[in-house]
Formats: C-alpha cells, sequence, structure tokens
C-alpha cells in the first residue's frame, strides 16, 4: 500500500505508506535475536506499519544488529532511550516518537505473537482506548515462565476483572494496542518495569473509556533471562491496581 509522488513528467516515484501502526519494542541486550523478532514482526503485520526498536545505549548488543535490519528495512527505526534506563522509560520514548495514531507495545524476546497486532489495531481503530492481549480468558494460555509472577499475575489480572469491571482479565500483560491521542491526554506516569500496561487499564476505567481483550498464547523467551523484577515492581503494579478500583493512596506512597 503505497502513494505515488513524481519528480518529473513520465516518472513516478513510490512513496512510503503513513503507517496505521507504529510497534514500540523495547530491548535490551538482545544481541542477533532481535532479527528473529523483527522477522517475525514483519512477516505478521500486514497493515502499514513502524517498528521503533528503542535500547538505552549505543552500545547494547541490540544496536548494531537493528542497524543492520533498518539498512535495507525502511519500516524498522533503531532508537536511542534519551528518558533513562530501564523498560518503563524505553517505552515512553517510542511512544512520544512514534507516528501512527496506534501504538502497540511487544516484548523483543518472542513471547507474544506478533498475529495479533493487526486484529488489536484493528479494535482500537473501531474506538478502543486499550485493546489487550489477555493470556486469562478462554482460548488464552501461558506457556512457561516463573511460577510466582505467573500466579500474581493471574490472580491481579482476573480479580480486577471482576472487581473493577476493567474490560480485560490480563491487565498486567505488556502485550497491547493504544490510541496514541489517549495515551497523549492522560500521560504515562510509569518509571519502572512494564506498569504501563496496568496504568493505561486503570485509566481508561477510571475516565469510563472503553477497553476490550482477545486471547492470545504467550510463550516464555527462548534465549537469554527476563528482566522482570517481581519483588520490586510490585508495590508500583498494587497502585496502578488500586487506582482501577477507585482508590487512590497517599502522594508518594508508590514508591
Amino acid at each position: 500500500m503505497v502513494g505515488v509522488a513524481s519528480s518529473r513528467p513520465g516518472r513516478i516515484e513510490a512513496q512510503p505508506a503513513i503507517p496505521r501502526v507504529s510497534v514500540v519494542v523495547p530491548a535490551y541486550n538482545e544481541g542477533e535475536a532481535i532479527t528473529v523478532c523483527l522477522d517475525r514482526i514483519l512477516e505478521a503485520v500486514t497493515l502499514p506499519c513502524e517498528v521503533l526498536v528503542v535500547y538505552d545505549t549505543p552500545e547494547d548488543t541490540t544496536a548494531p544488529h537493528v542497524a543492520e535490519y533498518a539498512a535495507r528495512e525502511p519500516r524498522v527505526v533503531p532508537m536511542v532511550n534519551r528518558y533513562g534506563r530501564g523498560p518503563a522509560p524505553a517505552i515512553r520514548w517510542g511512544v512520544d516518537h512514534a507516528q501512527a495514531p496506534v501504538v502497540v507495545v511487544t516484548m523483543a524476546d518472542g513471547s507474544d505473537d506478533p498475529q495479533q497486532i493487526d486484529q488489536l489495531t484493528r479494535l482500537v481503530e473501531r474506538g478502543v482506548i486499550v485493546a489487550a492481549a489477555s493470556r486469562y480468558v478462554r482460548g488464552g494460555q501461558q506457556v512457561g515462565g516463573p511460577w510466582l509472577k505467573g500466579r500474581i499475575s493471574r490472580a491481579a489480572g482476573v480479580s480486577l476483572a471482576r472487581l473493577g469491571r476493567v474490560g480485560t482479565h490480563d491487565a498486567t500483560n505488556s502485550f497491547k494496542a493504544y490510541s496514541r491521542s489517549f495515551l497523549q491526554e492522560v500521560g504515562i506516569e510509569s518509571s519502572a518495569g512494564f506498569e504501563m500496561g496496568i496504568e493505561m487499564v486503570a485509566k481508561a476505567r477510571r475516565r469510563r473509556l472503553p477497553v476490550a481483550e482477545l486471547p492470545t498464547i504467550w510463550l516464555d523467551r527462548g534465549t537469554g533471562q527476563s528482566n522482570f523484577k517481581v519483588r520490586a515492581w510490585i508495590p508500583r503494579y498494587l497502585h496502578w491496581y488500586l487506582h482501577a478500583l477507585g482508590i487512590d493512596r497517599a502522594p508518594g506512597s508508590r514508591r
């Protein structure tokens, strides 16, 4: 899907399509494995897209492989995060530099199903503010991963869906699509980990805006190690869990 422009009579030049979805991929020392992730995304996504791979420093082992990939694939955009180290600042940097009206956040480790990016995007285009890929509904599944992390995530997601009617049974999953205008309106406060997912579900619920979900199968990463720090990030997730229920703790208590 391309537009056309003519630089002189008789010559037609193809122009890149304006992306309908910006895919933000926070990455940390993924090395050559990032190419497999990018292959899967670009094979699966049929909508005009851009893929923003965001890492913290030029020395990150992800950087040279993304640069080489981008040299032959203009939809891939390497980015150095200037907001501070960690996944939350990297995601914010990607969102702030996205061009499309829909933003999808997905992980670099291959745990998410890229075939669902189109579906999530179309849900947002139909009017949903947040479209979540859910492991904890019929048809969804989590395969592998740390036992404690999985149990906490499931308990939080299912209980929040029942108590808060937030529109998804998997508020903590990072694999979501967002209306970029919504993100710009409410702002991203998350400063650590992957708390943005539950933050945006909570903010949408407080504003009575639509959130939807579709089942997904999450697979534990095949290589490397997860950087998810359960003990350190639980208080941050708890803050947004309570916010979704209409309970706000004293300022500064989430830290």
